[in-house]
């Protein structure tokens, strides 16, 4: 559905939360998108947005005054009046996995294509999981999902973790060379659990070495976005092998990783830095309007990246990279950041909608 000065119009699930509220600002003023529609749970529905929102607005930038006189709907059960206002959702539930699955399906069954933020369905047999400078290829699973289900225009992807947002791509870059181990430890800001200072103090002056959920996730789920699809499956990548220590640290956003990898090719340090600099990116052609350029910055600065100077590198949406070294047990190490809340949240699932876009899978 689109309006009359030629917007694609779309609708916000779980918009009341920190991620919600994220898209609410970063949409504001998109050239190709307008939010027309919000939705929550069953406590905020029937509220203005800004009532919705009050007490608890976390962004920088104030409510947007025409979403804050949007009305909110209930997510559960108001899903054919949304259907009827928006051409796809972008997905911010915060619930228990079954739950999310269910209103996804739900919204592709009454033909609304579903840009996931959420982790519910990255496992799902035929739902892509997208980091659209890496694997844009598999944006074809979609047809695959559709014939499955019996869906003629909805469909479902989703995005990866926050937390492997600023290793991957530079795994990615450096794939000529055969990573075949690597060893990362992220250093992940508190609003990657949804909380600031204020309504988490106990952060203040504190390190958390757990995060739920969060390891299993970084080893693992880069495995299906570097997986090949054969016989209409996603056949899982073996390597690199990923070990993954995950902490909390008090930062208020961007989530930073110390990364050692071994190689299976030699390789030097100014082999590495020219690759990370001439990193081919699949989107150049594309124009989409939230891809940074470039996509991989190199500091050449023993004390960058620092999360608080470059966490907002190109919209939020750059990675950033330093200290490539020797390591005296796999052979190189390095430093990487990228903001959790932008390119690892709200903003890497615009960038994927503005690719679905220019794919031609919304109309």
């Amino acid at each position: 559905m689109q309006n009359s000065n030629s917007k694609i119009q779309v609708g916000i699930l779980g918009a009341t939360g920190m991620v919600g509220q994220r898209f609410i600002s970063l949409l504001e003023n998109h050239p190709w998108f307008e939010v027309v529609c919000v939705a929550a749970s069953v406590r905020s529905a029937g509220k203005s947005y800004a009532e919705a929102v009050a007490g608890r607005w976390s962004q920088k930038k104030p409510i947007p005054k025409k979403i804050g006189a949007l009305m909110v709907y209930s997510v559960a059960h108001d899903v054919e009046k949304i259907a009827g206002k928006v051409s796809f959702v972008f997905s911010a539930i915060e619930a228990e996995k079954d739950f999310i699955k269910h209103i996804e399906e739900l919204y592709a069954s009454y033909d609304i294509p579903v840009v996931s933020n959420n982790s519910a369905h990255r496992w799902t047999d035929d739902v892509p999981m997208i980091m659209p400078e890496i694997n844009p290829d598999h944006l074809r699973m979609i047809d695959l999902q559709r014939k499955h289900r019996g869906w003629k225009k909805g469909f479902i992807i989703t995005k990866p973790n926050c937390s492997i947002q600023c290793y991957v791509p530079l795994l990615q870059a450096w794939r000529k060379f055969e990573p075949q181990d690597v060893v990362v430890s992220t250093y992940q800001a508190i609003s990657g659990a949804g909380k600031t200072f204020e309504t988490w103090p106990e952060m203040v002056d504190n390190v958390i070495p757990y995060i739920g959920g969060e390891e299993e996730k970084s080893e693992n789920e880069p495995s299906k976005i570097w997986a090949e699809i054969s016989n209409n499956k996603f056949e899982l990548a073996e390597i690199p092998k990923i070990s993954a220590n995950c902490i909390r640290v008090p930062i208020s956003d961007g989530h930073m990783a110390a990364i050692n990898i071994r190689f299976k090719k030699e390789v030097n340090k100014d082999e590495l830095i020219k690759t990370l600099k001439e990193f081919k990116n699949p989107l150049s052609s594309l124009q989409l309007p939230s891809a940074p350029e470039p996509f991989i910055t190199y500091f050449e600065e023993d004390n960058r990246p620092q999360t608080r100077l470059d966490r907002d590198l190109l919209g939020g949406m750059g990675i950033s990279v330093g200290r490539i070294r020797k390591d005296s047990v796999l052979g190189w190490k390095c430093v990487a950041l990228s903001h959790n809340t932008l390119r690892g949240a709200a903003g890497g699932s615009v960038l994927n909608a503005e690719l679905l876009f220019r794919k031609g899978y919304l109309t």
